[in-house]
């Protein structure tokens, strides 16, 4: 008589409990990668955003308007995207300051500008003020407030340089 030699059917239920158990522990892990991605993704941009108004400031410096607190043909700064506005020294909260400054935040095919409880949604020019950048496929429809995560750039005033702020994905 010939043994035939093969699992028996416990060990197959032992083996498939383990694989679910080892298979429940690590799909959360890998799920939550997109919103990581996100949170990188607005990490860069803040990054690219102080770096702009880094650059624009010590252009600003170089021509003397660094310490101008009001919008004018004087404080404009030129750079490869177009003209930026500027209040003391660093871009403006608006379509002509910080957007322009960025390269990449002007097409609207990425990010896009919304409105937070913190900001309008295309800013201002005036010191202080704010404005909100997020993902352009996140914005809600109707105009409404923005999605749970973006950057939001905050102009300069008189005792404050600029600076971005991240509110990270959820």
């Amino acid at each position: 008589m010939k043994r035939q030699n093969g699992f028996t059917l416990i060990e197959l239920v032992v083996v498939i409990v383990i694989l679910g158990i080892l298979a429940v522990t690590a799909a959360p892990k890998f799920m939550n990668l997109q919103v990581d991605a996100r949170n990188a993704s607005l990490q860069g941009l803040k990054g690219a955003i102080n770096g702009a108004s880094g650059i624009v400031y010590g252009k600003a410096a170089i021509m003397g308007v660094e310490s101008a607190d009001t919008q004018s043909a004087s404080t404009t700064v030129s750079t490869a995207q177009g003209t930026v506005t500027t209040v003391f020294g660093y871009p403006t909260a608006n379509g002509d300051g910080i957007m322009k400054a960025v390269n990449g935040l002007e097409n609207k095919t990425e990010w896009k500008a919304v409105a937070t409880s913190d900001s309008g949604v295309d800013g201002d020019a005036a010191a202080g003020a704010k404005i909100a950048f997020t993902f352009a496929n996140k914005v809600p429809a109707a105009g409404g407030k923005a999605s749970d995560c973006y950057v939001l750039y905050t102009a300069a005033t008189a005792n404050s340089a600029a600076s971005a702020t991240v509110v990270d994905c959820k």
